[in-house]
């Protein structure tokens, strides 16, 4: 069965994703709570992607990077937000070995590639406000397809190096993994193997990955915020702030439950997946609201797209 031991990592067929520790009367309420948050996330981020697709005003650098935000916050909620769905009906909650592999070796591929791509939209934001003479030069076409590529050229690397150390590991304690989608730290949880060279790798590979995004984001904003306080009038000073704004809400909501889900001790996994809920779903759905409720840009463009369906009509 699901939550038979074995002695080897590699007679593992299946695991059992134990989900929400709650009541089972809650899981319809839970069920309905996923799909509004799903169904919001997916008309947010695919709204946001044919706006800038549709509108010409929106074909600059930073509409590119947001158009690439919202396709990796559509994929890798979609990786986790259907099976949990489903498991809220499942009695065996089930997901196969190579299932929990490829689950997880997305959702670490799109996760680290969103934080590459906040360190570009970060620098775009920098080079606009503190280079604005140079930007066009210095932000070109080919530079910004070159960042793209990079944030998921590393998250495939991050993605495939912590996949392939967590899938060599020996789960011979349990299946059951304590979370409602396959995840590191949980999996690490339930194998029986020596975790010490693991971990120190995969605190390397974090450190690695989420130090120098943040050195990014850190260093641009100071030179923005150095910039803009040095413009004497309010207005221009509002309107740069304005530009910001928006990428600042998304990196706080992301990092701050990245690091809260990572700083939670192993003995409290009901907070851990608490966090994950936010960076996993919450996150993703906030960041099409965010980004259009706070633009003018992307407000009119939307208003013109919805015009011209009314039209059609």
């Amino acid at each position: 069965m699901g939550d038979r031991g074995t002695n080897n990592g590699s007679e593992v067929t299946d695991f059992i994703l134990v989900g929400f520790r709650v009541r089972p009367e809650l899981y319809i309420l839970l069920f309905l709570l996923f799909l509004l948050v799903y169904a919001m996330i997916l008309l947010g981020n695919v709204g946001m992607v044919a706006v800038i697709l549709t509108d010409p005003r929106l074909n600059t650098p930073m509409y590119f990077f947001l158009g690439n935000l919202s396709f990796i916050d559509l994929f890798y909620s979609s990786v986790i937000a259907p099976k949990a769905m489903i498991n809220f009906w499942s009695e065996s909650k089930s997901i196969s070995f190579a299932g929990c592999a490829t689950q997880l070796f997305l959702f670490a591929l799109f996760i680290v590639a969103e934080g590459f791509l906040l360190a570009a939209m970060a620098y775009d934001r920098f080079i606009a406000i503190c280079n604005p003479l140079l930007y066009s030069v210095q932000m070109s076409t080919r530079f910004c397809i070159q960042l793209v590529a990079g944030s998921y050229f590393c998250g495939c690397i991050s993605s495939v190096l912590q996949t392939s150390l967590t899938f060599t590991l020996s789960f011979c304690a349990s299946r059951a993994i304590d979370h409602f989608y396959c995840d590191t730290r949980p999996l690490q949880r339930i194998s029986c193997s020596d975790l010490f060279i693991n971990r120190i790798i995969s605190f390397s590979l974090s450190a690695i990955i989420i130090l120098p995004t943040i050195i990014v984001i850190l260093i641009s904003y100071l030179y923005i915020v150095s910039t803009v306080l040095k413009i004497r009038s309010t207005e221009g000073r509002k309107k740069a702030f304005s530009t910001c704004s928006s990428h600042l809400g998304v990196v706080s909501v992301l990092y701050g439950a990245v690091f809260f889900m990572y700083l939670t001790p192993d003995r409290f996994p009901e907070l851990s997946k608490v966090a994950s809920l936010c960076y996993t779903l919450v996150t993703p759905m906030l960041n099409p609201l965010i980004y259009s409720l706070r633009n003018k840009d992307v407000k009119e463009a939307l208003k013109k797209l919805l015009e011209k369906k009314n039209t059609i009509v």
